[in-house]
C-alpha cells in the first residue's frame, strides 16, 4: 500500500488523513457578523446545546483539497454566539471560514504572513477555540477531554497502521521469503487477518515445490499456516499419512529418504553399535523395538552378530506396530516377522519375532513376554517424540515408557531423536524452529538429487511434509509432532534411574566413515556421551545410550 504525504490510510471504503493543526492558516469559526447577530436575537433565552454527535461532526476535518483550504461543512459556524459566548438557538445554515480577528483577542500580522504563523500564534489560537467550545458545553465540558482523548488514540493507530503497511510493502520488495514466512506466521497469531491475506497473496506468487530449497519449504509452510486458518490441519496431516500415496509408493518414497540421507542410518548404526557392545557376552538376547516401522534397523545388527567370534546369539525381536508403517508395509507386523526371519536364517542366526499390534503409548508389561536369562535391549528410535507428555495427557506417556522400561532392568535402552524443540514451545518461536530445521533437511536433498526430480517431489511431500503441516498447523492432542532437545531428554532418563552408557569409539569411527560416502555438509560432533549429526551449521540428529 502507497501512503501520501498526508498519510493516506485505507480503511473500509473511506480514506482518512492526518495533517498537524499547526498547518492550518484558515480555521472554521463564526464570523464576526454573525456573533454581532448574535446579540439582538430575540430567541436568545432558548438556547439549543449541540449532540456529542455534533461535537464530531466539526472535530473532525477531512480534507479534500489542496493547500491549506478546508471546507467546512460541519464547523464551529453551525453555531451561533451572543456577545457572552452562550449558544443560542439559531443555526446557521451555511458554512464561514473565517481568520483571526480582533475580536477573539488575536492580533494578526500582516496579509502576506498570514500562512506562516507562529506557533505562538497556533497555541493561542487553540486556546480561544476551546474557550468557545468550553462555554457552547456548559456542564458538559469534560466531554471535551475524552473526545480529545479519543481523537488522539485514533490518530495514533492510523500513523501505526500507515507505518505497519510501509514495513509490509518494503519488505515484500526485498524478496526475502524467509522473513516473509515469518511476518506472516506472526500476523496469524496476532488475528491480523488483512496481513494475513496479504502476505499470503505474495507469499503464493514466491514458492515453488521445484524451485530452490527454501521456495520448496516454503510451498509446504505456506499450507501448514493456510491449514491453521481453517483449522484443517489434523484433517491434512491424516490425509497425507494415511491415503496417499498407496501403500508400496510409501514405503518407496520412505525407503528412497533411508537412501540418499544419512539421517536414519546414523541413528541406526550407532543405536545397533551400542547393543552389540553391550551384548557381546550374552548368550540370549531379547531386543524390544517400540517402533519397528520396517524393521531396516535391524538387518544391519543380524548380520553383524552372525560374525560374532563364538557363533552368533539367539535372538528376539519384540516389534511394537505403527500405523504409518502398516500402512506402508501393505499389511500388519507378520511381514516384518517374515522379512527379518528369512535374513535371520540365511545368516544362520537362530531368531524368533513377537509382535505386540497396539500403539505404543497403549504398552504395558504383559505385552512384552520376558523370559528368564534373557538380555533385554530397549529400542526407542526416532518416536518418543510422538508420546505425550504431561501437557497433553495426565498419563503421560512419554515418562510412562521410561518407566516401563527401567522395569525390564535392561543392559541397555537406545535413543535416537530429532535434535529441535516443539514439545511445549508456543505457535510462532515453534514456527521457527520448524522453518530452520526443515530447510537444512531441504537444502541437504538439494544436494543429491536434481530439484525437477519427480521422487525427490514425492519424499519431501509424503515423508516430510506431513511432519510440517502437523508442527504448524495443530494444537493439543492433534500435535503429534512434539520434539525435545537432548538435553531434556537427559533429564527424563535420570529422573526415570537411568544412567549414560558412552558409544565406543569403534562406533563413532563407523559413523564417520559413513558420512564419507554422503556428499554435502554433514558434520558429527561427539559430546557428553552423546553424538550429533548435523547439515553446516543445524544439528539434526541426536543418539545416546543408558542403562
Amino acid at each position: 500500500m502507497q501512503t501520501s504525504q498526508k498519510h493516506g490510510i485505507s480503511y473500509g471504503s473511506g480514506r482518512f488523513y492526518n495533517e498537524p493543526v499547526q498547518n492550518l492558516d484558515l480555521c472554521c469559526l463564526a464570523s464576526s457578523d454573525n456573533l454581532d447577530n448574535c446579540s439582538s436575537s430575540d430567541n436568545s433565552s432558548q438556547a439549543t446545546y449541540p449532540s456529542v454527535q455534533t461535537v464530531k461532526q466539526y472535530s473532525t476535518l477531512e480534507s479534500t483539497s489542496t493547500g491549506n483550504s478546508f471546507p467546512c461543512q460541519h464547523s464551529l459556524s453551525t453555531v451561533t454566539f451572543s456577545p457572552n459566548s452562550s449558544p443560542v438557538s439559531k443555526l446557521e445554515s451555511k458554512s464561514h471560514v473565517f481568520r483571526p480577528q480582533h475580536s477573539l483577542g488575536i492580533i494578526t500580522g500582516s496579509p502576506e504572513n498570514d500562512s506562516c504563523l507562529t506557533h505562538d500564534l497556533d497555541d493561542l489560537m487553540r486556546r480561544k477555540i476551546r474557550e468557545l467550545e468550553t462555554a457552547m458545553l456548559g456542564p458538559d465540558a469534560d466531554i471535551l477531554e475524552i473526545y480529545d482523548t479519543v481523537i488522539a488514540e485514533e490518530s495514533d493507530s492510523f500513523m501505526l497502521e500507515a507505518e505497519k503497511w510501509k514495513q509490509i510493502t518494503e519488505m515484500i520488495s526485498r524478496g526475502d521469503l524467509k522473513e516473509m514466512l515469518y511476518t506472516c506466521a506472526n500476523a496469524i497469531s496476532r488475528n491480523d487477518v488483512e496481513i494475513t491475506d496479504s502476505l499470503m497473496s505474495e507469499l503464493r506468487k514466491m514458492v515453488n515445490i521445484s524451485g530452490n530449497p527454501m521456495q520448496r519449504l516454503g510451498a509446504y509452510m505456506l499450507e501448514a499456516l493456510v491449514a491453521r486458518m481453517a483449522s484443517s490441519g489434523s484433517t491434512i496431516y491424516k490425509a497425507l499419512k494415511c491415503k496417499e500415496p498407496t501403500g508400496n509408493e510409501l514405503l518407496s518414497y520412505m525407503h528412497l529418504l533411508y537412501e540418499i540421507c544419512p539421517y536414519f542410518k546414523f541413528g541406526y548404526m550407532s543405536a545397533n553399535g551400542a547393543i552389540a557392545e553391550a551384548m557381546k557376552d550374552e548368550r540370549r538376547v531379547h531386543i524390544i523395538d517400540f517402533q519397528i516401522s520396517q524393521g531396516s534397523q535391524w538387518v544391519s545388527l543380524i548380520q553383524a552378530l552372525a560374525k560374532r567370534p563364538g557363533g552368533p546369539p539367539k535372538i528376539r525381536i519384540t516389534g511394537v506396530d505403527d500405523s504409518t508403517s502398516a500402512y506402508a508395509r501393505g499389511g500388519g507386523l507378520d511381514i516384518v516377522g517374515k522379512r527379518l526371519s528369512t535374513l535371520a536364517q540365511s545368516c544362520n542366526v537362530p531368531f524368533e519375532f513377537h509382535a505386540v499390534r497396539v500403539a505404543a503409548s497403549q504398552v504395558q508389561l504383559g505385552d512384552l513376554e520376558l523370559r528368564p536369562g534373557e538380555a533385554v535391549a530397549v529400542n526407542f528410535a526416532i518416536m518418543l517424540h510422538h508420546m505425550p507428555d504431561e501437557s497433553v495427557n495426565s498419563q503421560n506417556h512419554r515418562d510412562r515408557l521410561l518407566r516401563l522400561a527401567k522395569h525390564l532392568s535392561p543392559k541397555v535402552v537406545t535413543l535416537v531423536e530429532q535434535e529441535f524443540n516443539t514439545n511445549q514451545v508456543p505457535f510462532l518461536p515453534r514456527f521457527v524452529e520448524t522453518l530452520n530445521y526443515y530447510l537444512a533437511i531441504f537444502e541437504s536433498l538439494d544436494v543429491v538429487l536434481p530439484r525437477e526430480h519427480k521422487e525427490r517431489i514425492n519424499v519431501e511431500q509424503h515423508c516430510l511434509a506431513r511432519e510440517v503441516v502437523n508442527l504448524v498447523a495443530c494444537e493439543g492432542a492433534e500435535r503429534v509432532e512434539r520434539h525435545e532437545l537432548l538435553n531434556k531428554w537427559i533429564l527424563r532418563f535420570t529422573m526415570a534411574g537411568f544412567t549414560p552408557y558412552p558409544l565406543s569409539s569403534f562406533v563413532n569411527s563407523s559413523i564417520k566413515n559413513l558420512l564419507e560416502s554422503y556428499k554435502g555438509h554433514y558434520t558429527l560432533e561427539e559430546r557428553d556421551g552423546a553424538l550429533y549429526l548435523g547439515w553446516m551449521n543445524q544439528v539434526l540428529i541426536a543418539s545416546c545410550a543408558w542403562r
